[in-house]
């Protein structure tokens, strides 16, 4: 049975990246998951995906990267590895968790 892979989706600022990763796993450092062995398409294809080469680039020499937990999106399993991509993170198909307020002592303002 060959190696699993996995498609990670995570927030990174302004933008959602979708990476393959044939390792994920919760990190020692509370709050975070670990992605090892990043995986990328073949070379041989003809049409080049420009967010594929700037993920190739990004992470071309991390061995690990640590996510924040509150940044994933998701994360599935996959018989074999996509295209590695980056999109734009304010389209309609994101949308941010309204967490409950905490209650604020008197005379504090809300931020938001």
């Amino acid at each position: 049975m060959p190696d699993p892979v996995y498609k990670v989706i995570f927030q990174n600022q302004n933008e959602i990246y979708e990476v393959y990763a044939r390792q994920v796993y919760q990190s020692d450092m509370y709050g975070f998951i670990e992605i090892e062995e990043f995986v990328f398409g073949e070379r041989s294809q003809m049409i080049v995906d420009p967010s594929e080469e700037k993920l190739k680039t990004e992470f071309a020499s991390v061995s690990r990267s640590y996510i924040p937990l509150h940044s994933l999106i998701r994360i599935d399993e996959v018989e074999k590895e996509g295209v590695a991509k980056i999109c734009d993170g304010k389209g309609e198909n994101v949308t941010r968790l309204n967490l409950p307020r905490r209650a604020r002592p008197q005379g504090m303002v809300d931020p938001d």
